[in-house]
């Protein structure tokens, strides 16, 4: 059973037991309608007395958890996290948590969890905790990454919800293992001498598709068949999720503010610092020099800044003018990787830190 009496304190915020001095605000809370609280909150203010006479003590009373709120340093109720599905045989918990609509974007669920994942390590014989997220909700998301948890699946379709089934993401954190955020690449913009690179948005749906539906980037490229403003929309959802996952980062370069060019970084190593790039230059900005000047930026800012050694480029055989952006960037021609997309050749280059030490790319 966990310590009716835990006070974990870290730098903003203390977690505590809920108690009777939080009446009034709770009853602020449910009067407002703001949903962070604990399952089996209150929907009346009528009932807060009672919930926090009892109701909230009872999954600890149970073994199988704690609810705890987080209190800010003029001990307003802020958030509450709590742990629950706790397996003492087993040595496993989950964690999940909630942020006051108010209170959100200020990294205060992320300081929680981190302060609970000690205080579990630290006071119990407990394993393994898990978090789980759904897959479309970036923040929460942003926070098990920044734990230091590990994005171990999806299970598809797994909640339902008002607006229907969600996916949802696991993740796991073990006893032992070290708790800095896992690697990922910031989100940053980036300019070049005529270029802003930003993270895609939801306004770039629009160019985005039409930069993929035209016939050439069809013909030339890997995108989806018939693409849509619907395959825009879910790409730029993606790439965030794809980013939490260390897996890559992608950007829209615009030029004097229109879209010319998405450039992404995909197949990160960590362990070894290498990347791939690829990009799609919109069928409005050809013939400009974007899409090598957009990469070349971001080779730069991989090498210099993140400590990468080495990208990868491939380009289909068929596809002179990708091939052509390479060599402009500076990459080096390496081979032929035969029937590697589709069945269809590609090109492979290479781009190392030292080549851009040897002076502007040709």
């Amino acid at each position: 059973m966990f310590d009716p009496d835990v006070s974990i304190v870290t730098a903003r915020l203390t977690l505590r037991p809920f108690g009777p001095q939080d009446a009034a605000r709770v009853r602020s809370i449910v009067g407002s309608g703001a949903r962070f609280l604990p399952p089996g909150a209150p929907a009346q203010a009528s009932g807060v007395a009672q919930w926090l006479a009892h109701g909230v003590h009872e999954l600890r009373a149970s073994g199988q958890g704690v609810h705890l709120a987080m209190t800010d340093v003029d001990g307003v109720v802020v958030g509450a996290i709590s742990l629950f599905k706790t397996s003492w045989s087993a040595g496993t918990t989950e964690v999940g948590y909630g942020v006051h609509p108010l209170y959100r974007g200020r990294g205060l669920a992320t300081e929680a969890v981190r302060g609970l994942v000690e205080w579990v390590f630290a006071t119990t014989e407990l394993r393994r905790i898990d978090l789980t997220a759904n897959l479309d909700n970036a923040a929460s998301l942003r926070v098990a990454q920044k734990g230091g948890f590990t994005w171990e699946g999806v299970l598809r379709s797994a909640v339902m919800e008002d607006d229907g089934p969600h996916d949802l993401v696991v993740f796991g954190l073990l006893r032992g293992e070290g708790r800095g955020p896992a690697p990922t690449l910031p989100r940053t913009e980036l300019c070049t001498p005529r270029l802003l690179l930003r993270p895609l948005e939801p306004a770039d749906v629009p160019d985005l598709a039409a930069t993929a539906a035209d016939p050439l980037t069809q013909a030339r490229t890997g995108v989806p068949r018939g693409y849509t403003e619907e395959h825009a929309r879910q790409f730029i959802e993606s790439t965030e999720r794809v980013r939490l996952q260390g897996a890559g980062i992608a950007w829209a370069a615009l030029e004097t503010g229109r879209f010319a060019v998405n450039v992404d970084i995909r197949d990160v190593d960590w362990t070894n610092r290498t990347a791939e790039v690829g990009y799609m230059t919109a069928p409005w900005a050809r013939g400009r020099g974007y899409a090598g000047e957009a990469v070349l930026g971001v080779a730069r800012w991989l090498f210099e800044r993140q400590g990468f050694h080495r990208l990868q480029l491939r380009a289909a055989v068929g596809n002179p003018e990708s091939q052509r952006v390479a060599e402009k960037a500076g990459f080096s021609r390496e081979g032929v990787a035969r029937a590697s997309l589709a069945g269809e050749d590609l090109v492979v280059f290479s781009l190392i830190a030292s080549d851009l030490a040897q002076g502007e790319p040709r």
